[in-house]
């Protein structure tokens, strides 16, 4: 059996630059001999289709070639067993094919093409002699359907040719489990592309997954070395299951003998193929690679993990789990949405809260978000409410601005949260903010949107930057470009009341005719309307009068009126004056401090908590709204992180001068060209 281990201690001897370049050389090498294969679907399928195809036949060459030592004997030993009459196979086979999957078909790749008016049974026939956990791995890349395709068009030989040779060797002898996970990653990325699919939106890079490694293993490198490791790690949204692959390959340099058990759920069923095909052949369990929709279909209720790291998707919607994630929210603490729901437009808090829900009481988690989590949601909504809880739970730890350009198929802001369940002493009450959006060098040739990357002499400073938890700016002595900047808050910086602030409605009554839109109103609101005006035109023509006067007027005039006429006439007689008195709610009755509120001058503040309010209102409010009230009973806690704000340097606008002595040079030099050009 091909032992994982020693294969990570081999590879992990290595500089990280140099495992950079040959796992990019693996990758390049055979995702373009891949893509090439893919030539030979033209017309039969679309370009985003081909991963129908070719995919999966990468998984199943993968099996093959991973099987290729001990197949002979594996035969013989099935051959055997059927002969003293053992039904119970699995277990011996194993052992035999030194893996946790074997093949007892006699067919491999070479033999299926000698026989090619039969090519389809025959393959068939060989998928179906694989172990029942590989079986399961091909039918949920709903693979069948497409080999009855491929030989109705006299494609099924050609694709099957193009994989028998050397250089479509995909045996784990030779390619890496962290390579081949690229390798998929990277003919998905080609197939999404061609459609702009969003099944490519969220690969993440081998520079943003060990940034994110770093960050889960924080200050305790020491201490892991020291002690050993023994750890579970999920990925909520695996994709191909690379993070949990990084993450297990950065804790094996650590500790050579570390125990690492992987976890990881994906909704999409080919990229779940490769990624059970991957831990079957790595050697580990799995039946820990479970596929479903994380949000709506949680395949590990009450599991609980050391470390959590995934990049969900983000910007969609969760409408198709919207029921159970509803019903789940109903369980309270018992279950992982208590704290709220997010707007159904952008699911990602969703998975930010199963993350949560599923970390130890040690736990540690890196998850990456786009720039909405940090601020979208009044006080009060399920976003603003599910910030509160990790706030003041105090289990925020830190959150990493990342530079633009960095992912596959986005070039948008991007942030690594880190949360930690169990604090450092120093860093209790705390959130590091760091902004490393300048932290990055550029890539010679861009890979789709990705134009830019976290070298290791980025990912030194942003670390150095999280080690020394200060309020500082860090430059790279090696490259002065690369900028990193931390600040220190208080978990209370990001917590706030928003406070409601009503000012009294003030009317004056002057020069009343009817108004010009009366379609809307009802006959006795026209009535009433006709009997206030000639009533005005009696007492008070040619003169202003407030409100209160107006309506003791009509009150001795015997002019009955409902509460809710009252507002009409207000509204649609009454003009606004701030030099008035208050409008009282109820005329007839006045009470002091009942006033009808003015909705034009209706007004929120957002308060930071650490602030007195009826100071800031004194300060803030009263010199420019003297007569403002504050509804108590509206208000509201809220939460935001305006990171960007903290890092916001202000940059003086050129002076005009300046600018038009530029353009004026700019003139000169077009006329001498126009001269030159023209003669």
């Amino acid at each position: 059996m091909i032992n994982f281990v020693e294969e990570i201690k081999h590879i992990n001897i290595m500089t990280a630059e140099r495992l950079q370049k040959q796992t990019s050389a693996n990758i390049q090498e055979k995702a373009n001999l891949i893509w090439a294969i893919a030539d030979k679907l033209v017309g039969l399928y679309k370009p985003h289709e081909y991963g129908k195809v070719i995919l999966p036949m990468c998984v199943i060459k993968r099996f093959e070639d991973t099987l290729a030592s001990t197949k002979e004997a594996v035969i013989a030993k099935n051959k055997e067993l059927d002969q003293r009459g053992i039904a119970v196979k699995k277990g011996f086979l194993e052992t035999t094919a030194g893996q946790k999957f074997y093949n007892t078909s006699p067919f491999n790749f070479e033999l299926l093409l000698a026989d090619a008016d039969n090519i389809k049974d025959n393959f068939e026939s060989y998928l179906s002699h694989f172990s029942d956990n590989v079986i399961d791995v091909i039918s949920r890349m709903d693979f069948y359907n497409e080999i009855k395709k491929l030989d109705d068009d006299k494609r099924l030989y050609v694709v099957i040719k193009e994989f028998c040779t050397q250089k479509a060797y995909l045996g784990a002898d030779v390619i890496s489990a962290v390579d081949m996970g690229y390798i998929f990653e990277e003919l998905v990325r080609k197939f999404s592309e061609s459609y702009n699919d969003q099944a490519g939106a969220h690969f993440t890079a081998r520079d943003i997954i060990y940034l994110m490694g770093e960050l889960l293993i924080g200050d305790t490198e020491q201490e892991l070395r020291d002690e050993g490791i023994v750890a579970s790690i999920y990925d909520m949204a695996m994709g191909t299951s690379q993070m949990l692959a990084c993450l297990e390959e950065r804790f094996l340099e650590i500790d050579p003998e570390a125990e690492i058990t992987c976890f990881g759920q994906e909704l999409n069923p080919q990229t779940f193929g490769i990624a059970k095909a991957d831990m079957l052949i790595k050697g580990g369990n799995a039946d820990n690679m479970r596929q479903g929709d994380t949000l709506g279909n949680d395949q590990f209720k009450d599991y609980h993990f050391d470390y959590i790291i995934s990049n969900p998707p983000f910007g969609i919607d969760w409408e198709a789990s919207e029921k159970a994630v509803k019903d789940e929210c109903d369980f309270g603490e018992a279950g992982r949405f208590a704290p709220g729901l997010p707007s159904k437009g952008d699911g990602q808090m969703l998975f930010m809260l199963n993350g949560v829900a599923k970390l130890k009481d040690d736990g540690r988690m890196a998850i990456i978000q786009n720039g909405s989590p940090l601020f979208k949601g009044d006080a009060g909504s399920g976003e603003s409410n599910i910030r509160g809880y990790l706030l003041e739970k105090d289990w925020l730890e830190a959150i990493i601005q990342l530079p633009n350009d960095l992912f596959y198929n986005t070039g948008i802001a991007t942030y690594v949260w880190v949360v930690c369940k169990n604090k450092s002493e120093e860093r209790a009450g705390k959130v590091q903010l760091i902004d490393a959006s300048k932290c990055f060098e550029k890539l010679r040739k861009p890979l789709g949107n990705k134009r830019v990357e976290i070298t290791s002499s980025c990912r030194d400073l942003i670390m150095e930057a999280y080690r020394n938890f200060s309020d500082w700016s860090y430059t790279s002595e090696s490259n002065s470009e690369l900028k990193v900047e931390s600040k220190i808050k208080d978990c209370e910086d990001f917590k706030f009341t928003k406070v409601f602030i009503n000012r009294p409605l003030r009317l004056k009554y002057v020069d009343l005719a009817m108004p010009e839109d009366t379609e809307k109103l009802k006959k006795e609101e026209l009535t009433l309307l006709k009997n206030v005006i000639a009533l005005y035109q009696k007492q008070f023509k040619d003169t202003t009068v407030n409100d209160l006067e107006f309506f003791e007027a009509l009150k001795s005039a015997d002019i009955k009126i409902t509460a809710a006429q009252v507002k009409k006439v207000r509204q649609l007689l009454g003009v606004k004056d701030a030099e008035c008195p208050e409008v009282y709610n109820n005329p007839y009755k006045p009470k002091q401090d009942d006033w009808a509120w003015d909705s034009d001058l209706a007004d929120t503040e957002s308060i930071p908590w650490k602030e007195d309010i009826e100071q800031y209102l004194e300060e803030n409010v009263r010199p420019y709204a003297p007569d403002f009230y504050v509804d108590e009973d509206k208000n509201r806690i809220g939460y935001e992180i305006p990171l960007t704000r903290e890092f916001y340097k202000y940059v003086p606008l050129e002076a005009s001068s300046a600018i038009f002595d530029r353009l004026k040079k700019l003139e000169e030099q077009e006329a001498k060209l126009m001269t030159k050009i023209l003669g």
